[in-house]
């Protein structure tokens, strides 16, 4: 049985109860975490650090999904993975999925959603799957001087959202999707990632 965001990241406040009315039963989606590159080895952390922060941007995606349309009403029965992997297998999937030959910090993949209705004998509804390359997250976070895991999970929000169908394609969906990083991110006590570049704007 999945655990509540509460029983998994104690002391944090649950914003269940943000949108007036009764709520829909709320389950946390499965994510599992896959270590492919060495690197990450050095962070024994980073799976709970990836559970936390997916836990929590889940519950707020929920408490407002009939506000934005976004996500659905209830993540039960619904999966995901992380792939913690290195430079060079993020550059493939960039190569290969988007044509750009060069590493990045993080990709996300959506599942297609099958059309037509689901019954209980159904396999779990599958969100898709996300990647984060360890050097690159490394050194933005050296560089940025944040905790590993505060960008960490920065990165793990960001590409849940995208799994959920928020992008930053325009200036108008790059504010909405950062607007709900950064309350995901104030939820689980991590100051705003965007706080440096407002002042330097």
């Amino acid at each position: 049985m999945l655990k509540s965001f509460a029983e998994r990241a104690p002391g944090a406040i649950s914003r269940r109860q943000r949108n007036s009315g009764p709520m829909a039963p709320f389950a946390l989606p499965l994510t599992e975490v896959l270590v492919v590159a060495d690197g990450w080895r050095a962070e024994p952390d980073a799976e709970a650090v990836i559970h936390r922060a997916i836990a929590a941007a889940a519950e707020i995606v929920h408490a407002g999904s009939g506000e934005a349309g976004f996500g659905a009403a209830s993540f039960g029965e619904a999966e995901l993975a992380v792939m913690l992997t290195d430079d060079a297998g993020i550059r493939t999937l960039n190569r290969n999925w988007r044509g750009i030959d060069k590493p990045t910090n993080v990709l996300s993949f959506p599942a297609l959603q099958p059309t037509g209705g689901s019954g209980p004998d159904d396999a779990p509804r599958m969100l898709g799957d996300i990647a984060i390359a360890y050097e690159t997250m490394r050194r933005e976070a050296d560089d940025e001087q944040k905790p590993f895991d505060h960008h960490l999970s920065h990165l793990a929000i960001h590409g849940f959202l995208h799994l959920m169908g928020y992008d930053h394609e325009t200036d108008d969906d790059a504010e909405a999707m950062e607007t709900l990083e950064q309350e995901i991110l104030a939820q689980l006590g991590i100051p705003d990632p965007y706080a440096d570049r407002d002042r330097m704007d």
